[in-house]
């Protein structure tokens, strides 16, 4: 079941009830995909040629049934499965606003401020977030600040790898497929190869035998990889947002003001997809303690 966002608090502070908010179709996903298809597809006919030269339900049937029995050999089934319900997030988005999320925090700050940590205990019982209600609710418990942080960051790590196995499956798939577009091109050329007495068949037989190339290397490019490459985004998106919300929840703790949590946390509003705040300030820690020391500052690693 999809979660519900963040509810951004009220002019008292206390968080407004959560609205749900529904996937939206990403339109990058679905442009991208009509843009390659329109693009072949044209191809093909400003060449003279028509559809049904590429429409072999064969070819599909050995590329596609190939390349899943061999991604089911190389993963847990359990990953698998998980894998093909998350596919959904290649062609659906769920907005997430920081600045959403940033209110909600700064709300919490405040009433904290004034009441105490403790004040937030029934806010926290509501709270639809997963990942912020268990960091309040350590918080409001009265958790060693390094011990709530460790617990979280631990949290953090096994979302990513859950979320990263799920990619690799869609990675594998890429990898494959082409090789089974092969298999399934030798396979025709196998059935040419009994029929060679008649060149007209032989040659339209060749060109059937390659439609399973096409197959393998179009699937592989055109979505494999490229889902396994969206759904690496998304997991991005998601960890930069953790690691927003873990910071806020500490600066609650610790009791700082909520403007200065604001401050805090409005450098990771400005952070580009997939540069989480963390490399950005030890990046530019470095580049200052190079600077220092009068040389020039050191190129980020990749």
């Amino acid at each position: 079941m999809p979660e519900k966002p963040l509810s951004a608090p009220d002019a008292e502070g206390k968080p407004a009830a959560a609205k749900k908010a529904g996937p939206r179709p990403d339109l990058a996903t679905l442009g991208g995909l009509a843009v390659a298809a329109l693009g072949i597809i044209g191809g093909l006919l400003l060449e003279k040629g028509r559809i049904e030269d590429i429409a072999q339900g064969t070819a599909a049937l050995i590329v596609l049934g190939g390349t899943l029995g061999a991604v089911l050999v190389t993963t847990p089934m359990a990953i698998a499965l998980r894998a093909f319900r998350g596919l959904g997030k290649v062609f659906f988005e769920r907005p997430e606003s920081p600045r959403e999320v940033i209110e909600t925090l700064i709300g919490f700050a405040t009433k904290a401020r004034k009441n105490g940590i403790v004040s937030l205990e029934t806010e926290a019982a509501g709270i639809t977030d997963p990942f912020l209600r268990k960091a309040l609710n350590l918080a409001v418990d009265g958790t060693d600040l390094q011990e709530l942080r460790k617990m979280m960051e631990i949290d953090t790590v096994l979302a990513e790898q859950a979320a990263e196995a799920e990619a690799r499956v869609w990675e594998a798939a890429g990898g494959y497929a082409p090789t089974i577009g092969i298999i399934g091109a030798v396979m025709g050329l196998i059935q040419v190869m009994k029929h060679l007495e008649d060149i007209k068949e032989v040659g339209h037989g060749i060109a059937v035998a390659f439609v399973a190339t096409v197959y393998g290397v179009g699937s592989a490019n055109l979505f494999f990889l490229p889902a396994a490459s969206k759904l690496r985004a998304r997991i991005r998106e998601a960890l930069l947002m953790k690691e927003m919300i873990l910071e806020g929840v500490v600066g609650i703790v610790e009791g700082l003001n909520p403007t200065l949590i604001r401050l805090k946390l409005e450098s990771f509003n400005s952070q580009p997809p997939g540069r989480p705040a963390k490399i950005a300030a030890a990046e530019k820690e470095k580049g200052k303690a190079a600077m220092r020391g009068g040389g020039a500052p050191a190129p980020a690693e990749n």
